[in-house]
This record gives C-alpha cells, sequence and structure tokens, in this order.
C-alpha cells in the first residue's frame, strides 16, 4: 500500500484481522393464526402471553385450538413472531352512521390505513372514526369528542348557551373528568391567531367485548388538534388524525366529526382562522365489524411473509390445527429457506374421539402429507403424533390443541439448557408443559409402528408425565438428516458460517485469504465440537479446491466436512447371569 505523504514521517493505519463466526438466531418461532384482534398480514414479534393478549385479543371459540398453539410456544420462549391472517370478507367497525354508502371495508394494518387514508381529503363512506382492526370487536367501541361546544346543548332547532341552563356546565359532560379542563385554543394556533383548535377524544369500550366490563374507558387523548399544522410542546404533530394513528390501539380517524358542518374548516390553521366547534359532546358508535374464518388461500398467503430468510429471521415454524395444505406450504418454505424447522401435527379428527382408529388416521394422514416432502427436503419438516386437553383460563373451559407449538418450544428449551444440536425428545428436555391429558396416548406397539414413518410418539408416563418420545424428521432417505437435532445442527453451521464468509467478498482469492478462511472457521467448529454438537471436522480452503479455473472465475471455495454427534434412539441392556466364584474377566464378552 503506498504511503500518501510528500515528506518524511511515520503513518499508522489499523487492519481488523479479528473477525470472528458470529452467533446465529435459534430460538425464534413463527405462526399465523386467525385472532379476533390485531394487525392482518403483518409480522408482528410477541415475547409474552400477555402480549399477545394486548396485541390479539383473548381466545375464542373461533380460534381457541390456533390461539393456544401460540400460548403454548410462549410457555418454552420469549421470542414468536405472529401473523394474523383474515378472510377477505372479513371487516373493520366504522361509524356508517355519520354518513352514507358502503360500510364495508378492510383495513388490514397501519400501513394500508396510511397510504389509503390517512391523507384522504375528501368525504369517504366509513364516518369519522373506523375501527383500527378487522372484526367484531369493534363493534364494542364507541368514540366521544369533546370541543369548545360541550358547554352548548343541542335542542331540536336551536343552541341554548349554558348561561340560560342553570347547573349545566362543562364539568357534568359525560367522560370530562378524564381531562380536566375544556379544550379550547392551543398555543401554535394562537400563533396564528386562529381559536377553538383543540379537542379531547375518548375510546370507550361501550359494549364490554374487549375488555369484560361494559363502559370501560379504553384511551385517552387530550388536547388534540383540528389543525393539520397543529404541533405539541415538543414540536411533534398534534393533529387528531396523526396522534390517533400513531398512538390508539384502538380506532383511526378518518374525517371530521361532523363532515358536513366542519370540513370546511378542520384542516390547516392560517391567520385568524376560528375552527368550527361542535354542538355539544358527541359520542360515535362504531359498528359493522364482521369476523369470517380464514381459507386455506387466506393463510398460505400469510404464512408467505415468512419466505424470506432476510426479512423474517426466524427458525421454528409451527403449523397449529391447519390443514395437509397449509402444513405442505410451511415445509416448503422451511425446505426453501434453509435456515428453519417446520412442526406438524395431525387433524383434530385423527386423534380425537377417534378411539382405536388412530394409528392408521394418523399413518393416513402423514402419508398424504408427505406425498411432496418425502424427499431430502423432508429434513425440514417435523411431524408429532398428537394433540393436548388443556385449560383455557380466559373463558373457563378446556380445549384440544395440537401438540406441534409445544414441539417447537421444547427446541427453544434445548437451545436454552443446552444447543440446538442437542436432541429435544426424552426425559431430559422433552417434557409437554400444560397438559390434562392426550387425545391419543400410543402404546409401546403403537410407538414402534409409526417411529418409522418419522411419526415421533408424544406419550405420556406414570410417574415421568408427557414426554416427546422421538426426534426423526420427515426425510425418507436414511442419512444423519433424518434425526432433528443434526438438521438443526447444520442450520446453525451454515448461517454462522455463511455470515462470517461474506467478509471474504471482494477480496483477492490468494494464499492469504484462504488460510484467513480456515483460521476464522476452525476454532468456531472446534467450539462446537467441545460443545459435543461434532466429533471430527476438516476444513480445506487452498490451492487444491481453489484451482485456477476457481479463480479465473472470479469464486472462492471452502470446503467443510462434519461427523455430526448421534443422538441414542435404541438402548440395549444385557444381563448375564453367572455362577457363583466365576471370575468375571473370563466371562465378560462372551455371553
Amino acid at each position: 500500500m503506498a504511503i500518501a505523504q510528500l515528506s518524511p514521517g511515520v503513518v499508522v493505519n489499523e487492519v481488523d484481522l479479528t473477525t470472528v463466526v458470529p452467533s446465529v438466531l435459534t430460538t425464534a418461532g413463527a405462526y399465523v393464526g386467525p385472532f379476533a384482534w390485531g394487525p392482518v398480514n403483518s409480522i408482528v414479534p410477541i415475547s409474552t402471553e400477555p402480549g399477545m393478549v394486548a396485541t390479539f385479543g383473548k381466545p375464542n371459540t373461533f380460534n381457541a385450538n390456533s390461539w393456544f398453539t401460540a400460548a403454548s410456544f410462549l410457555a418454552y420462549g420469549n421470542n414468536l413472531n405472529l401473523v394474523r391472517a383474515a378472510n377477505t370478507s372479513t371487516n373493520n367497525a366504522t361509524s356508517v352512521t355519520n354518513t352514507t354508502g358502503s360500510a364495508n371495508v378492510q383495513i388490514q394494518n397501519a400501513s394500508a390505513f396510511q397510504f389509503n387514508y390517512l391523507g384522504a381529503g375528501a368525504a369517504n363512506t366509513y364516518g369519522p372514526f373506523v375501527a383500527r382492526y378487522p372484526g367484531v370487536l369493534g363493534n364494542s367501541i364507541t368514540v366521544s369528542v369533546i370541543d369548545g361546544g360541550a358547554n352548548t346543548i343541542q335542542f331540536t332547532d336551536w343552541q341554548v348557551p349554558v348561561s340560560n341552563v342553570a347547573g349545566y356546565n362543562y364539568a357534568n359532560v359525560a367522560l370530562s373528568g378524564f381531562f380536566g379542563t375544556q379544550p379550547g385554543t392551543s398555543y401554535s394556533a394562537s400563533q396564528l391567531g386562529a381559536a377553538n383548535d383543540e379537542i379531547h377524544i375518548a375510546v370507550v369500550d361501550t359494549g364490554g367485548l374487549i375488555t369484560g366490563t361494559q363502559g370501560t374507558v379504553l384511551e385517552t387523548f387530550p388536547f388534540l388538534s383540528k389543525a393539520i399544522d397543529g404541533i405539541d410542546k415538543n414540536g411533534n404533530s398534534n393533529y387528531y388524525k396523526n396522534v390517533l394513528f400513531t398512538n390508539s390501539a384502538y380506532v383511526y380517524a378518518m374525517d371530521p366529526v361532523n363532515y358536513s358542518a366542519t370540513n370546511a374548516t378542520w384542516g390547516r390553521a392560517t391567520a385568524n382562522t376560528s375552527f368550527a366547534t361542535l354542538s355539544g359532546a358527541q359520542t360515535i358508535s362504531l359498528a359493522g365489524g364482521t369476523e369470517i374464518y380464514p381459507t386455506d388461500a387466506d393463510i398460505v398467503n400469510a404464512y408467505d411473509l415468512f419466505s424470506d430468510p432476510v426479512s423474517s429471521q426466524v427458525s421454528l415454524l409451527m403449523t397449529g390445527p391447519w390443514d395437509t395444505t397449509v402444513q405442505q406450504n410451511a415445509i416448503q418454505i422451511a425446505s426453501s429457506r434453509k435456515d428453519c424447522v417446520a412442526f406438524v401435527s395431525p387433524p383434530q379428527s385423527a386423534v380425537v374421539n377417534n378411539a382405536g382408529n388412530e394409528q392408521t388416521s394418523v399413518t393416513a394422514w402423514y402419508n398424504g402429507l408427505s406425498s411432496v416432502t418425502g424427499n431430502p427436503s423432508g429434513s425440514y419438516g417435523f411431524a408429532d403424533s398428537g394433540w393436548k386437553y388443556m385449560f383455557d383460563k380466559y373463558n373457563n373451559a378446556y380445549r384440544w390443541v395440537p401438540l406441534n407449538g409445544d414441539i417447537a418450544g421444547l427446541c427453544v428449551n434445548t437451545d436454552s439448557t443446552n444447543a440446538p444440536w442437542w436432541s429435544p425428545a426424552g426425559f431430559n428436555r422433552g417434557a409437554i408443559k400444560n397438559v390434562i391429558k392426550l387425545a391419543w396416548n400410543p402404546t409401546q406397539a403403537q410407538r414402534n409402528a409409526i417411529y418409522p414413518y418419522g411419526i415421533n410418539p408424544v406419550a405420556s408416563f406414570p410417574g415421568n408425565g408427557t414426554v416427546l418420545f422421538g426426534d426423526k424428521t420427515m426425510q425418507v432417505k436414511p442419512s444423519a438428516f433424518d434425526r432433528i437435532n443434526v438438521r438443526r445442527l447444520f442450520i446453525v453451521l451454515e448461517q454462522a458460517i455463511q455470515k462470517a464468509a461474506q467478509y471474504s467478498l471482494f477480496e483477492f482469492n490468494d494464499a492469504f485469504t484462504q488460510a484467513q478462511f480456515v483460521a476464522l472457521v476452525t476454532p468456531f467448529l472446534a467450539q462446537v465440537q467441545g460443545q459435543r454438537g461434532i466429533t471430527a471436522f476438516q476444513v480445506v480452503c487452498d490451492s487444491t479446491n481453489n484451482t485456477p479455473a476457481v479463480i479465473n472465475a472470479n469464486q472462492f471455495v471452502g470446503d467443510i466436512y462434519i461427523q455430526p454427534a448421534r443422538s441414542i434412539n435404541y438402548i440395549q441392556l444385557n444381563f448375564t447371569a453367572v455362577g457363583t466364584g466365576v471370575n468375571f474377566s473370563t466371562v465378560v464378552g462372551q455371553a
């Protein structure tokens, strides 16, 4: 490297050769459910069950077995990426009583509202407010708006000032106690000589569907502005539409509250603007929200949000109670990404109230499912044997729930206690949580029958609880990849080394770079070997695989040979009886 100096001196440069193989995320779950609330077709990270309730609502008879799939995963880990799927006919509740036209609208998420409605200036057909998300919960919401007109009572054809009505003042206005003083003129509007731009907004669970108690005030927004250019004391937008868009968990503002009377002046604050006031406090009810169960196409479209490994970094893809079409799509997503595993359970009908036919039904389901996945890509799928019965504390009921959420959770727990290359099965790491009973508790003979297919039994053992008793992937071809610990081992190795190798891009393919790559990868593999993930390895990156032809093609080759550690699936114990006085050294190995 040339020294960029024209006179004598010392130049100091730094060269960083301390690059290491980075750790990779292995505990992130992913799931698609038909939740009662929350954004549609948008990936939302959830870390706790209360967080899931706050974002996606409580379970109901419409979605309970799906809802508790996600909740079961959260019993083991705290990194779950959820997507709400909705039928295209599931609509948001709207305030159509304040306008005319069709009320049917589906606003899926914040991005859809921002690009289609937030900046709209013309009257819409949905009224001044709309529920933030599709679903029937929105029908429980009312929005109360108070401005400078709250001290005026509206009669049939005239208004009577407060001074003419004994005992009537702002303090008597419903919900005024949540805001303190009456709204008037904001500081930013007053600087332009404008007036009456402030409003209070309260969102109320009038029907009690959201909180369980009618009339609960969900959220309040004091001293907002009717002015599109209104700002608060911190310089942020205080325009009521923007504030609700950013901060409300329940509604969006669409148009001025009384469009015909207020639209002309509810806009930009100009010199000496006097914003029109409402004729008393306004209470606006939302209605028309619907909930229709999503189709397979709706579910598949939602799962496709996880198809890109760059935008969605997940490693455990659950399929809940979804049918074969969705399960096959999930396994194909996992095998295409090559950095996650899809978990599937048999249909409820195969194991719940199907006494005596469970083995036949589960095997038939698996054969139909593996007709697509019965190839090497099947190592990215993992099938269990059934459903569990658990308690729903939100509805004081019992629910049947598929086990694939728990199995993915066992992988998270194994990552925490050991490492991804350890098997999540068995009495040490395979205990299933929150089980009252299994829909099907396979016997030893039944386990012997289904396990060779790749169906991993979940069984209850007296004194040991309910346990995952298998670790086979859905790969048909016998190889090391027919075990989930080996599949997940290679996912970790491939992801980590790939991330480290990208720093070799655009460097020279010479002996120095080749040796640097070997020095980079070897300590990482040695660490995995020390943690019992592999028994031996070899890294080759030199002139034997980086030939002149490879170098001339601007390519770089690193060959990594791995001997994965294998989990024990079968134990044989031999007991030999010997005569009194016999020296054991004479019989050891002879039986």
